[in-house]
């Protein structure tokens, strides 16, 4: 019988011909150094030049094909799925990850972490994808509030327990800490080593960009109301309708008292329509809170994870 693999190397590449065989072998000697059962496992994502190619020509290897570009996160999805190890290291196939820095995730995952995320604390990108990048930690260190520095470094080691029953969509990788934090799961942080890229080109745009603020929005919600949707639509719900009744009172009070006219004022419908809206978000909060309450009788679980059961 084959030793259990401690360690599972995930990387995703699209169009990294240039990099591929050299991130293989760094990853290779990084795992030796380790000592301890590994597999690299790589996943092609769509690419159109020779990475297939050389991949299919390096030993060990678990590779991936992907029948077209589905996306980094799809790929991390593929390669986590088919991960054996106890730890699972996720990073880039562009060389800017240094697969020395391995080593670190795992000692720093030693003093009793479930999530270690690297921080490209010196970062050796350009200037506009520092900027958006700085610019999304910022709205992230807003709507998130997690307890990184750099979400957007792929460089990270997880707990194979982390992705138990774990989809990942959009941009999601980006967000795991923060996904595996509302969880209780501990996150850590360490320092690595940041390099400029020196083949291919970035496969960062402003697409991207778009899709991850979306991802940002959705964890905010699962966050703050995931548990309790009503508090967010209904509480939001009687509000307006409230406020609503407030206009039609001051219009009715206008009316009967002040005799003014009503025909030429905007008021009246305003307050029709915040009552409206107002009960429309209140029945979707409740049928939110339905439709949640099923989902967990549905998947067999709760909204809570216990880490450990002790019994003396």
């Amino acid at each position: 019988m084959s030793e259990k693999i401690y360690l599972s190397v995930v990387v995703p590449l699209y169009d990294e011909e240039g990099n591929v065989k050299q991130l293989h072998e760094r990853i290779l000697e990084a795992c030796q150094e380790i000592g301890k059962p590994f597999e690299i496992i790589f996943i092609d994502d769509g690419s159109k030049d020779k990475t297939v190619e050389i991949c299919e020509g390096l030993s060990p290897l678990t590779l991936i094909k992907f029948r077209k570009n589905f996306g980094q996160t799809a790929s991390f999805d593929a390669g986590i799925k088919q991960a054996q190890g106890e730890i699972i290291i996720t990073m880039d196939g562009d060389l800017q990850n240094d697969p020395k820095d391995i080593k670190l995730l795992l000692e720093k995952m030693n003093e009793g972490f479930d999530v270690v995320s690297g921080w490209r604390f010196a970062r050796k990108d350009t200037f506009s994808k520092k900027f958006f990048s700085r610019t999304a930690n910022l709205l992230r260190k807003v709507l998130i509030q997690d307890t990184i520095h750099d979400s957007g470094c792929s460089l990270k080691a997880y707990r194979r327990a982390c992705f138990e029953d774990v989809d990942l969509f959009g941009e999601m990788h980006r967000f795991m800490p923060a996904l595996l934090e509302l969880q209780g799961y501990s996150i850590g942080e360490v320092k690595v080593t940041h390099h400029p890229r020196t083949a291919g080109v970035t496969k960062y745009n402003w697409k991207r960009g778009m899709k991850g603020f979306v991802d940002m929005i959705s964890i905010w919600f699962w966050r703050k109301y995931s548990n309790r949707p009503l508090h967010l639509f209904g509480g939001t719900g009687i509000v307006l309708s409230f406020v609503g009744t407030l206009v039609l009172v001051w219009m009715a009070i206008d009316k009967l008292f002040f005799k003014a006219t009503l025909s030429d004022k905007i008021w009246p419908l305003v307050g029709i329509f915040l009552i409206l809206v107002g009960i429309q978000l209140f029945v979707f909060g409740l049928l939110a809170d339905i439709i949640l309450k099923n989902y967990y009788k549905g998947q067999g679980k709760m909204n809570y994870n216990i880490k450990e059961i002790v019994v003396k």
